[in-house]
């Protein structure tokens, strides 16, 4: 575990050495898939400044070496949470938001569960933002059976979809009625921020998943979102990570990429339906013997 600060260290922190770069690199690349490319050592100064001076550190070295000496996994945890990205905003990318409602969950309607994987939701806003339009769809006939999961890998930024509280400035382009309607206008102290109404709350779990580690307890889902995640991770780390996010597809089911990135190549069983959107292909009716099968390719 990180240890206690020392106050007698002075504010002055060393520059990372290319050494050291090279520790940071390589866990990094395999607790978490993330691809820090040479170029990047002055992010990851600036980024760990706070561990270390949490620490009392002389050098990243030693930050390093008490990460993998921590059992507990915290001080992991601390790393992931200085080094990720978590950059989001509620609508983003709203065209996938408007096939979902329009495409998608009509072709659910008769189910009675609609449930819904976003699964790199850093802060909230997407996975609230995937709640709003239903909503704002479909009405009250959807919260009932509309099931969402949320699920990060920074732990940090799950406690801030939790908290479900944003400043006014986040929700610059939001309807301005859906801030009546979804949000409750904070006062006092918390004047500027707005909190998402309780009964929307409800409609979403929060998990925290490392997406290079197995999540085979997870059941399967029709609809995944897997947006703006995978572009930063390493090609080894992508290429293990896709196959493992289909077999929780539904045959038939969507899953949705950030419109900057493609999966086409990275598993057979994924079809192109748009930009950032792909279908897993339906299960395949085999013969054998005289007898009907069902095969769905990776269940």
């Amino acid at each position: 575990m990180l240890q206690p600060p020392d106050l007698s260290l002075s504010l002055e922190l060393p520059e990372i050495t290319p050494a050291e770069f090279a520790q940071i690199q390589q866990l990094a690349r395999e607790k978490f898939g993330l691809d820090l490319k040479p170029g990047k050592e002055k992010l990851v100064e600036a980024r760990l400044w706070r561990l270390l001076r949490q620490g009392g550190y002389k050098n990243f070295h030693q930050l390093y070496r008490d990460i993998i000496r921590d059992t507990t996994g915290e001080s992991l945890i601390a790393l992931i949470d200085a080094l990720t990205t978590n950059v989001t905003s509620f609508l983003r990318e709203a065209e996938h938001l408007e096939f979902l409602a329009t495409t998608v969950v009509p072709a659910l309607w008769d189910r009675p569960t609609i449930d819904i994987w976003s699964c790199a939701c850093a802060t909230g806003e997407e996975v609230y933002s995937i709640a709003f339009v239903l909503l704002e769809r479909f009405g009250h006939e959807i919260e009932t059976r509309l099931q969402l999961l949320g699920s990060d890998i920074s732990t940090r930024a799950l406690r801030y979809a939790e908290r479900a509280i944003y400043p006014e400035s986040r929700l610059a382009n939001l309807p301005p009625n859906w801030l009546q309607r979804f949000f409750l206008r904070g006062h006092g102290r918390m004047a500027g921020y707005y909190k998402v109404r309780p009964e929307i709350c409800r409609l979403v779990k929060f998990e925290r998943i490392n997406l290079v580690e197995p999540f085979d307890h997870l059941p399967r889902f029709p609809v995944i979102f897997c947006r703006n995640v995978l572009i930063y991770f390493t090609p080894e780390a992508r290429s293990e990570c896709v196959p493992r996010l289909v077999d929780r597809l539904e045959a038939g089911g969507y899953m949705f990429t950030g419109l900057a990135e493609t999966l086409s190549g990275t598993d057979a069983r994924l079809a192109y339906v748009q930009p950032g959107v792909y279908r897993k292909k339906p299960a395949r009716k085999l013969r054998r013997g005289g007898n009907d099968q069902w095969s769905d390719d990776g269940v």
